[in-house]
C-alpha cells in the first residue's frame, strides 16, 4: 500500500479513539440504505475503528471497511459482516463495479479527493451512492458548554490542522461532482458523564498537537476545571453533534454538466 500524502493524526491514539469516539445514529444507516440501489456491499473508507462500519452491517450484506492506518484497523471493533483492511481510500483494491454505496465518515477532509472520486467511480455499481459524512463541534447541555467551547476555539484553536475547517463547515466547501441526494436532518446525541467527555477530548488531534508543541497537555487543566463545574461525576448530560451528509448518485449528472 502506497501511503502517498497520508496524514496520520490518529494511529498513536487508536485505543482511545475506539473507546471514546461517539457512534452514529441508526437513522443515518437507514437513510443511506434507503437511497442505495441495493444493500449488497458498502465500502466504508477511512473507517477508523469501525464506528460507522458496524452500524452499516445492520443494513448491508457486506461491509468492506478500510483505513490507511494499520493501528486503527488493529483496534477496530469486530463485527459479523464487516471485513477490515488497511488500505488508502484512493486505492481500495476492490473490483470494478462492485459496491452499492461508498461512505466516508469524519475523514473526507484528509483525502486526495480527485484520486478518491476516481476510485469511487471505478468501484461503483450502476446508480451507486457516495456519502461524505461529518459531525461538527459538540455542544453540552447547560453552562458546561461555555467551558467546552472556550477550550475548543481559544485554548487549542491554534493547534487544529487546517483541514479541520471543512468539518466546521459541514463539508460545504469540498468539491462534490455528483448529483446531490437529500437526506433528513440528523444529529448524534449521547448521555455522557464527565469521564466520557474528557476521554473524547483527549482523542482530538489538536490536543495531541498542543501537547507536542507546549511540552504539556492543556487538556489536563481543562479536565480539572470541567470536573469542578460538573459536580457529581456520575451525572450524565446530553451531548450533541450536528451531522452533515453530502450524498450523491455516482453516475448522476450534476447541474451544469455538458453533453459529451
Amino acid at each position: 500500500m502506497s501511503n502517498g500524502n497520508f496524514k496520520d493524526h490518529f494511529s498513536t491514539g487508536s485505543a482511545g479513539y475506539a473507546a471514546h469516539r461517539p457512534t452514529y445514529p441508526s437513522a443515518l444507516v437507514d437513510a443511506l440504505a434507503g437511497i442505495s440501489p441495493a444493500q449488497e456491499r458498502v465500502l466504508d473508507c477511512g473507517c477508523g475503528t469501525g464506528q460507522l462500519s458496524v452500524l452499516l452491517a445492520q443494513r448491508f450484506g457486506e461491509v468492506i471497511a478500510t483505513d490507511a492506518s494499520a493501528a486503527q484497523i488493529a483496534a477496530a471493533t469486530p463485527c459479523q459482516g464487516v471485513s477490515y483492511r488497511a488500505a488508502l481510500a484512493e486505492e481500495s483494491g476492490l473490483p470494478d463495479a462492485s459496491v452499492d454505496l461508498v461512505t466516508v465518515a469524519q475523514a473526507a477532509h484528509w483525502l486526495d479527493l480527485d484520486k478518491f472520486y476516481a476510485e469511487v467511480r471505478r468501484v461503483a455499481r450502476e446508480r451507486a451512492v457516495i456519502a461524505l459524512i461529518t459531525y461538527g463541534v459538540l455542544h453540552v447541555e447547560g453552562p458546561i458548554d461555555e467551558i467546552v467551547q472556550k477550550f475548543y476555539y481559544q485554548t487549542i484553536g491554534p493547534y487544529w490542522p487546517p483541514e479541520r475547517r471543512h468539518v466546521e463547515e459541514g463539508y460545504a466547501s469540498l468539491a462534490f461532482p455528483f448529483a446531490p441526494l437529500d437526506l433528513p436532518p440528523l444529529a448524534i446525541e449521547v448521555q455522557w458523564n464527565v469521564d466520557d467527555l474528557i476521554g473524547y477530548i483527549h482523542t482530538w488531534s489538536a490536543v495531541k498537537a498542543a501537547q507536542k508543541a507546549l511540552g504539556g497537555n492543556p487538556a489536563d487543566d481543562f479536565a480539572t476545571e470541567l470536573r469542578r463545574q460538573w459536580g457529581d461525576p456520575a451525572v450524565r448530560r446530553r451531548v450533541t453533534w450536528p451531522l452533515s451528509i453530502r450524498a450523491g448518485r455516482v453516475d448522476g449528472r450534476v447541474q451544469g454538466d455538458r453533453d459529451a
